[in-house]
């Protein structure tokens, strides 16, 4: 039987190997595509923030606007009292009367516009001070409890509606801000949301004679 040769010591323990290694080789779209997804998902979770973040402050600016609406209309109803005690001891001050109720029936009525409103409303209260002023010449007018208990309802509304105003023109500043900054102006562009007036309404009583101030008592001084 023939023998082979007989391996030597450099063959016997150096044998080559059975496994083969392969180089690791990535996949180029797959990173890709799971790059992307990470980013729509991210961005997707980003917009619903901002826009329901904008929907609160929206939200925020109905709520205040709320609060001055309701405020004014308790103006309105108080200025048919207060014309009519007026009437009954200076009937001949025809003009400044008429005027008050015609005002009073635009605001009333209301405006398209933030600003046709807030304009009317100044001209009101402009209208009621010089109403309240007439008492000036009127001692039984000034005297009068009605008189006393309207002009003291009055001044608890212009405090109240001064509060409103506050809260609604903090309101809009924080939506404008929230509008107009980047990169939620973005999300406001897409989503229709815009920035808001700010409302400016005159006090009333602030505005009054000093001698015809109301005091905190309900009585004219």
């Amino acid at each position: 039987m023939a023998v082979g040769p007989v391996p030597t010591a450099d063959q016997r323990y150096h044998r080559p190997s059975r496994f083969v290694s392969t180089p690791l080789v990535s996949n180029p779209p797959t990173v890709f595509l799971i790059l992307a997804w990470l980013t729509a998902v991210l961005a997707a979770v980003w917009m619903a923030a901002a826009f329901n973040r904008l929907v609160r402050h929206r939200n925020r600016v109905k709520e205040a606007w709320a609060g001055i609406d309701v405020q004014l209309a308790r103006r309105h109803n108080l200025v048919p009292a207060l014309v009519a005690t007026v009437e009954g001891y200076a009937s001949f001050e025809r003009e400044v009367l008429e005027r008050v109720t015609r005002l009073r029936a635009r605001a009333v009525a209301g405006g398209p516009e933030l600003r046709e409103l807030q304009d009317v409303e100044n001209q009101l209260a402009s209208q009621i001070v010089g109403l309240i002023a007439v008492a000036e010449d009127y001692p039984e007018l000034a005297a009068d409890r009605s008189f006393l208990t309207l002009q003291q309802q009055l001044v608890e509304i212009e405090d109240k509606l001064q509060m409103a105003r506050r809260y609604y023109n903090g309101a809009v500043r924080d939506h404008n801000t929230r509008v107009e900054s980047f990169p939620s102006l973005v999300i406001a562009g897409l989503f229709g949301f815009s920035v808001r007036q700010f409302f400016e309404v005159e006090s009333t009583t602030q505005r009054l004679p000093p001698r015809v101030q109301i005091g905190a008592e309900g009585q004219t001084r």
